[in-house]
């Protein structure tokens, strides 16, 4: 039996009271369309497990691929499918044998095709605390975007005095992406629609604009030519960094596959930074003010068929994020979470 919390928590009620909740699914291949919310049992914590209540979780452009149907020889669905992999929340119980989490404590994780639901069980070692001055929002992006974006700075390895290519990178992983190549010393070559040129030029980025000329354009922006480039949107942005002499070596894909074989170059995203030590570190850059995750847009939980339709147009600035909390528990939540321990001393505890 896990230890569950329907009474009092840290400061009073943690759990939301009934054995039903809701949680996202869809039974067959498709577009929004087929994305609906239903009543499912609510979880319990088994053994090593956690039962974390949601607060926020991410929306994703490779969950509608799955949606869709595309990756379904590599990723298959099991009917009905659930849907949503990163998100932050309160831990709302505990099965036997965890340790160094409690009922009340917020946290943010990654539970593949699972986090958009009322409950989420997922094993301790996929939660890491989240710090009292990281928001819900923020907080429910970076065990997807925020390690996607680390794991293709890391792969490229930008170097104080370089430039690096970073495409749509107002985007939800070209944002994080851009921001990290910064704080390494490196210059970023970003580019993004109009819309996003004045905000790219705040964070330090040097912005350049989409479609016919990319080529040129990218060359005209980076004299001294480019070190490395991280493709977050897909063709042609691997073209145009092997034509200005970006080595395959120092050039991540997270949007191309065709290139991965074409070219051998790299494709490390969320699979290389999956730890807790990783979202821990992005979350104090966060706090810490060196890091911003910019939310685009909210939506509650009923409306995730437009969430999608919204996330399939693209060219967006930072994050869009389902608020599966309804507003009043969101609020009762903010409220019942403990203020925590100073940062970095939360952080030890998940160093792996």
């Amino acid at each position: 039996m896990g230890i569950a919390v329907s009474g009092t928590g840290r400061g009073g009620s943690v759990v939301a009271g009934g054995r039903l909740s809701r949680a996202v699914r869809f039974r067959r291949y498709g577009g929004p369309e087929v994305l609906e919310v239903v009543e499912v049992p609510r979880p319990s914590a088994p053994p090593g497990g956690v039962v974390v209540e949601v607060v926020s979780a991410a929306l994703n452009p490779g969950e509608i691929g799955i949606r869709e149907g595309v990756f379904a020889d590599l990723w298959p669905a099991d009917f009905p499918e659930g849907q949503g992999n990163d998100f932050s929340g309160v831990v709302a119980e505990v099965g036997q044998g965890v340790r160094g989490l409690a009922v009340g404590d917020a946290v943010l994780g990654f539970s593949p095709r699972a986090a958009q639901a009322d409950f989420v069980v997922v094993g301790a070692d996929r939660l890491a605390l989240k710090p009292a001055a990281l928001g819900w929002d923020e907080a429910a992006t970076l065990a997807g975007a925020g390690a996607t974006a680390w794991a293709a700075v890391g792969a490229v390895d930008p170097r104080a005095g370089e430039t690096v290519l970073v495409s749509a990178a107002a985007g939800g992983v070209g944002v994080v992406a851009t921001q990290l190549v910064l704080l390494r010393g490196a210059r970023v070559v970003g580019t993004a629609g109009e819309a996003n040129a004045g905000f790219l030029t705040s964070l330090g980025a040097v912005p350049v604009r989409y479609g016919p000329g990319l080529l040129e354009r990218v060359r005209a922006a980076a004299p001294g030519g480019l070190h490395a480039c991280v493709d977050t949107f897909g063709p042609p942005t691997v073209d145009v960094a092997l034509a200005l002499g970006v080595p395959a070596h120092r050039i991540d894909t997270t949007a191309d596959g065709a290139a991965v074989q074409r070219y051998g170059v790299r494709h490390d995203a969320q699979e290389q930074a999956d730890t807790r030590t990783v979202w821990g570190e992005l979350a104090r850059l966060v706090v810490a003010g060196q890091l911003s995750v910019p939310i685009a847009a909210t939506y509650p939980l009923s409306a995730v068929q437009d969430a999608y339709r919204d996330l399939a147009a693209r060219h967006v600035r930072g994050k869009r994020v389902l608020h599966v909390a309804p507003a009043v528990r969101r609020a009762e939540l903010t409220e019942l979470t403990e203020p925590g321990i100073d940062l970095p001393a939360r952080t030890r505890r998940w160093e792996d």
